[in-house]
């Protein structure tokens, strides 16, 4: 069995709460932020909604323990009910799997602890540099790596922000930041309008790259407020979006997706495979081309990376070498995503 996760798991939740019923009226909260305040967050009600069988309640109960819960209902309502194979399911159900200990995979697998010399930022390449923008999550993907991600170290506040703004404006190397989390969207407008304004103000930052699952789980994020501030930047601005199978994007989440194009941000999408989501031809193919109609580009298509708790989403290398290969046939070259692995203490992400 797997330990417990640190209590960084109800840290994300928490602040996307108080987010969400920050104002003095529910009313006058963003659309965005009151269903973020609103997700799911019980397994027995998430099998409810869903007409799953109770053979399910165990695995889910099992897994939530480690990590919790949370659907946004936008979310939720994409997911086929009554089919426990569904692929959107399978990415936001705990299962029993979760609690067996694998070996290889651990709750750091990317190592991001030994390269964080700012609360909040991590440098692990040249020329860049990610901060952890917020803590929060709309979504509690099962796959994900940062699910033991000591968040409360690296949440700065608004002063140690400025120590972070400090070290980028000394290395002069640095011309790209990335905005991530958590969800960096999940951080208020006003904050991260501050953040970007300090940004701006240092002359040998170029771009601006912001990794978020929001658009995807909460297309109301992308409102007025939010592309007010990012659309005004000088900065040139790059949207990396995360999605893994066709069926998470609908009519929603393409209107959200041409907004972000009207903005003038470039659009691109990275997914992880995943065992029983996307690990066929037929479903990466079709990510790849409904990505498109939404005017995304694929970017990336990472194997799994090995935290504990998500061995059953693995797919070996030689398979998924195989997948790539057999979809090389049947997309036009624009359209393929590059399989990658993250290695720690590799200059870049590693082709496969």
């Amino acid at each position: 069995m797997i330990t417990r996760s640190p209590a960084n798991v109800q840290i994300a939740s928490d602040l996307a709460s108080s987010l969400a019923s920050s104002p003095s009226s529910p009313s006058g909260a963003p659309a965005w932020q009151r269903q973020l305040a609103n997700v799911v967050r019980d397994p027995v009600e998430l099998c409810r909604r869903l007409g799953l069988d109770d053979d399910a309640l165990p695995g889910a109960r099992d897994g939530h323990a480690l990590f919790e819960v949370r659907v946004p209902e936008a979310y939720l309502t994409r997911i086929q009910p009554g089919d426990p194979t569904d692929p959107l399911l399978r990415q936001v159900l705990p299962l029993v799997a979760e609690t067996d200990a694998v070996d290889g995979f651990v709750a750091d697998p990317l190592e991001e602890t030994d390269h964080t010399p700012r609360r909040g930022l991590i440098h692990k390449y040249a020329g860049r540099v990610l901060l952890i923008a917020s803590p929060a999550c709309a979504i509690n993907c099962r796959y994900c790596f940062r699910r033991h991600f000591p968040y409360q170290e690296n949440s700065p506040s608004r002063a140690q922000w400025q120590e972070t703004l400090d070290y980028l404006r000394e290395d002069t190397s640095i011309h790209e930041v990335i905005l991530s989390g958590g969800d960096p969207l999940a951080a208020s407008d006003r904050q991260l309008g501050w953040l970007v304004a300090r940004l701006e103000e240092i002359p040998h930052l170029k771009r601006l790259r912001i990794h978020t699952r929001l658009p995807v789980v909460i297309p109301a994020r992308i409102d007025e407020a939010l592309l007010e501030w990012l659309g005004g930047s000088r900065l040139q601005k790059v949207v990396v979006l995360h999605s893994n199978h066709a069926h998470e994007i609908d009519a929603e989440v393409a209107a959200a997706c041409a907004r972000l194009n009207d903005a003038g941000v470039t659009l691109l999408n990275q997914s992880v495979l995943l065992r029983g989501v996307n690990d066929n031809v037929a479903a990466l193919a079709a990510l790849s081309e409904r990505l498109f109609e939404a005017g995304v580009l694929p970017y990336y298509l990472h194997v799994l990376d090995p935290v504990s708790g998500a061995a059953h989403f693995d797919v070996p290398d030689e398979e998924a070498r195989h997948l790539v290969e057999t979809l090389r046939d049947q997309l036009p070259g624009f359209l393929m995503p590059r399989l990658v692995r993250e290695v720690p203490g590799a200059a870049s992400k590693t082709p496969l």
